[in-house]
């Protein structure tokens, strides 16, 4: 099951939970508690990543940067981190924000991440 699945049926069985109880926590607050977690915001990273391989979409990629950063103390302490304004980090991590690599790599430092290399299972010979 995807790791955005998963959200979802996690928010599914939150609100049914909750709704027992009268209350229903929306789909941002339930992720935001999740990703504090720095486990689970790696979890998060990577699935997002293994997508933008396989479909290109680097904007679900920003994305998932964003949410991570937004649970993690916010856009302004993780600029503040990686040296850059408050204005720059959000364009970078917009639709059409221009990304290069020592940019987010300098993001995902400062989100306490790394990027990795891995094998390929069917790898070209």
């Amino acid at each position: 099951m995807g790791l955005f699945l998963e959200n979802f049926s996690f928010l599914v069985y939150n609100c049914f939970m909750d709704i027992q109880m009268r209350e229903c926590r929306n789909y941002e607050e339930s992720l935001k508690a999740r990703l504090e977690d720095s486990a689970y915001a790696k979890e998060y990273l990577a699935v997002a990543l293994e997508e933008y391989e396989e479909d290109g979409n680097i904007e679900a990629f920003l994305l998932a940067v964003k949410d991570v950063a937004n649970a993690q103390g916010g856009l302004s302490k993780l600029a503040a981190r990686v040296q850059l304004s408050h204005q720059s980090l959000y364009k970078v991590l917009s639709e059409n924000g221009t990304l290069q690599f020592n940019t987010i790599g300098a993001i995902l430092h400062g989100l306490g991440f790394k990027f990795s290399i891995e094998l390929l299972e069917n790898r070209p010979q």
